[in-house]
């Protein structure tokens, strides 16, 4: 694990920077340029599209970007990767670029709120697409679930409210066995804690407004994949299509982001995991939902594709639902957001407003309403923790 986390290091700092080409400078430049101009006329007609550093026009592709694609691609063990000007823009690519009109999705029901709008709000009218939920657990379940028209199988492992894990490698060899494609959002780990293309996974996309950027200044996306031809197709016939390419002051800012990752993410860990630690036993808290806790049900599968653990959980009091909000609203550090994995802690109730039918196509309950999700920044263990013991002391418990 150790010469892994090495390997990671080297490519989060030198990969793609190539020092001689840019006049020495330890920080590559950024390419703020629309397009790029030729000596010959002949060299413009005859473009070589399969030389990587040929640059024509910025929607295409730019130098400062691809560094950014460089040094992800290398930590996902991926042969490429592309970015997007968003997270969504990089999800509904993927979709774009696996799927036809007529295709059946499995999808897990707790991934990404957005991206379920998207194929049940545009996939399914405008492209007569069809799609299967399912709680991505039980493995059996997703393999009976397969159709002949099915293309794609949407995961993401740790799950959004409760961290539900994924049986990655499972999964693959069922997708693989019926011709399927799989998908996962891998924004929680990154790729220093889990490499999903290693288990068999196809895409792996991550949000780079998360872990990735760190700084909460920039949105953007990354799809990764072992499959250079899929990746070829994606990137010629969807991101340039579609005209979502990342601007290269956002990849610099991602390059700029990569390079603390590993020591952000350790950090954050650290907290975390101190932070779930005392809310487990804490005599108001009902449960807690961290990928680090002995305690989660599936902890042995964790511990074979997951080599850590972020500063995401969830939780849920020993009190009705309002408590929860009262609760939040006496937290001193932590502020009210629906994003994570920046330098900053956040609590949000995110099924609050969720009615019945919510809460049973998400396998929960009326008390899961109140379940509150924080993420650790990077304010100190000490800090945070005194933060939620002076918000606990007024909870009035059932």
């Amino acid at each position: 694990m150790e010469n892994q986390r090495d390997k990671d290091l080297l490519a989060i700092t030198h990969t793609g920077d190539e020092y001689e080409k840019y006049m020495g400078a330890v920080v590559p430049p950024i390419f703020m340029n629309s397009l790029h101009v030729f000596p010959e006329m002949e060299q413009y007609i005859y473009q070589d599209s399969t030389n990587p550093d040929f640059y024509v026009y910025g929607r295409v592709s730019n130098p400062t970007v691809h560094i950014a694609e460089r040094k992800i691609a290398e930590l996902e063990h991926g042969a490429d990767a592309l970015l997007f000007a968003s997270g969504m823009a990089a999800a509904t690519s993927a979709i774009m670029g696996t799927c036809k009109a007529g295709s059946h999705i499995i999808c897990m029901r707790d991934c990404y709120q957005p991206v379920k709008q998207f194929i049940n709000n545009f996939c399914i009218p405008t492209l007569n697409m069809s799609v299967t939920y399912l709680d991505g657990i039980d493995v059996s379940e997703i393999e009976k679930s397969i159709r002949p028209e099915t293309d794609l199988i949407i995961l993401e492992s740790p799950a959004t409210f409760v961290f539900t894990i994924t049986d990655l490698e499972a999964v693959s060899k069922i997708a693989k066995a019926h011709n399927v494609r799989t998908y996962i959002d891998n924004t929680y780990c990154t790729p220093l804690f889990q490499k999903p293309l290693d288990f068999g996974i196809d895409l792996s996309m991550h949000t780079l407004s998360k872990y990735l950027g760190g700084h909460s200044d920039i949105i953007g996306g990354v799809l990764v994949s072992k499959d250079a031809e899929l990746m070829k197709h994606i990137k010629d016939h969807v991101r340039e299509w579609f005209g979502g390419i990342m601007g290269p002051m956002e990849a610099w800012l991602v390059i700029r982001g990569l390079r603390s990752l590993d020591a952000r993410l350790y950090q954050h860990q650290q907290t975390a995991m101190e932070v779930a630690e005392f809310l487990e036993s804490h005599p108001k808290v009902e449960k807690v939902y961290y990928t680090g806790l002995k305690s989660h049900p599936q902890h042995q599968l964790i511990e074979k594709q997951m080599s850590g653990h972020t500063g995401l959980m969830s939780f849920v009091l020993k009190a009705e639902p309002e408590e929860a909000v009262k609760f939040a609203n006496r937290l001193k550090i932590f502020k009210f957001g629906c994003s994570w994995g920046g330098f900053e802690s956040l609590a949000v109730i995110p099924l609050y407003k969720s009615d019945n039918k919510e809460l049973e196509f998400l396998n929960l309950t009326e008390n899961d309403r109140g379940l509150i999700r924080i993420h650790c920044g990077l304010e100190g263990i000490n800090n945070l923790i005194e933060d939620l013991k002076q918000a606990l002391e007024d909870v009035k418990t059932k």
